[in-house]
């Protein structure tokens, strides 16, 4: 885990020197959007391959899904809104849909992690 986030890190800058030099922000937005999920991916993976282990039926727990992962889900749409055309016609303060990296980061690792929690067997 500490190797894919040392490497995830290493890219993001990469990405921010690259995108200081042709002006395009929108890559390091949506890695910054989609790393997070992944790492939350990560670190249910383990839990759910003992799972599957089990040979259980497979079910998916709505409840879950909508109480944790559609709220994550829009707070991480948040942070994409600024940068499209949206951000003009919706009339919200950019402060209110741009949040704080932190929020972001960790709606993002909470929403990875609850996708492979809905799968229960």
């Amino acid at each position: 885990m500490g190797f894919i986030v040392y490497v995830g890190i290493k890219f993001q800058v990469w990405l921010e020197e690259k995108a200081s030099m042709n002006f395009d922000i929108m890559p390091i937005v949506l890695y910054g959007i989609i790393f997070p999920i992944v790492i939350g991916v990560l670190l249910r993976l383990p839990k759910l391959f003992i799972e599957i282990k089990q040979n259980k039926p497979w079910r998916f727990d709505w409840i879950r899904f909508v109480a944790i992962a559609i709220p994550t889900l829009f707070l991480i749409a948040m942070a994409i809104l600024p940068y499209t055309a949206a951000a003009g016609i919706m009339k919200i303060p950019l402060i209110i849909m741009e949040g704080t990296p932190t929020i972001q980061v960790v709606a993002g690792i909470v929403l990875g992690y609850t996708l492979l929690d809905c799968l229960k067997e």
